[in-house]
């Protein structure tokens, strides 16, 4: 027997604007665990980057360190960026950004790769913000919403008995319910990534400091393309 109290029975019983309130936290909840899982696993590969780092001041050529950090392409792109920019800066002695000092040029273009790599790191983290911020406040509309039209029903049958009463409101409650349950895996999620994503980007920071005073004053030979 279907419970009268239920959710099956709000769904049923509710108006276009309760509806279009479950299906945006469902929308949002949905985004919201996307976002989570495919960031999570992009996080995952990640967690071997220092092991690498590890292997890659032990090569003998620069060459074979690069093909070794290839399942980190962040660590991967830091390492040819540096190159690259050494090799810039050599073959541009006679012009502007030839006078610039090496040692400030190779800063700005590993500071300038670890930037495009936390901006990409963050990508999707403005939906979970968006959803953990927001959701609550949608599912209390709709139990305000709802809790309106269940006075309103109450109003016109004519009796305030607690089994008049205890089921509609309580029905619309599930709303606030609803919208608290996708705001709290959104707001664990933004965290926990936040929380990877500024260790990557500390990592980051190190390695950088270690190619730069390599590039300052270690042979470079690498093919730089």
């Amino acid at each position: 027997m279907e419970n009268p109290y239920g959710i099956a029975s709000l769904w049923q019983q509710s108006d276009a604007v309760i509806k279009f309130v479950g299906f945006a936290l469902l929308a949002m909840s949905l985004a919201s665990w996307a976002v989570i899982f495919t960031r999570l696993i992009s996080l995952l590969k990640l967690r071997k980057a220092k092991y690498l780092i590890a292997e890659f001041w032990q090569q003998q050529d620069i060459n074979k360190g690069i093909d070794l950090l290839a399942p980190q392409p962040p660590f991967q792109k830091l390492v040819s960026q540096g190159l690259q920019a050494k090799a810039h800066h050599q073959n541009h002695q006679a012009q502007l950004q030839g006078q610039v000092p090496l040692s400030d040029w190779l800063t700005t273009a590993l500071k300038n790769n670890i930037d495009d790599t936390r901006e990409s790191l963050s990508g999707g983290l403005a939906i979970l913000a968006s959803v953990g911020s927001t959701s609550p406040f949608i599912g209390l509309f709709g139990t305000v919403w709802g809790i309106y039209h269940a006075l309103i029903g109450i109003g016109l049958s004519g009796s305030a008995s607690i089994d008049k009463v205890a089921g509609p409101v309580g029905e619309a409650l599930v709303m606030t319910a609803f919208g608290l349950a996708v705001a709290i895996p959104a707001v664990l999620g933004y965290n926990a990534i936040s929380r990877a994503n500024k260790a990557i980007t500390i990592q980051m920071n190190r390695f950088a400091s270690q190619l730069h005073a390599y590039y300052l004053t270690g042979s470079v030979q690498s093919k730089v393309g």
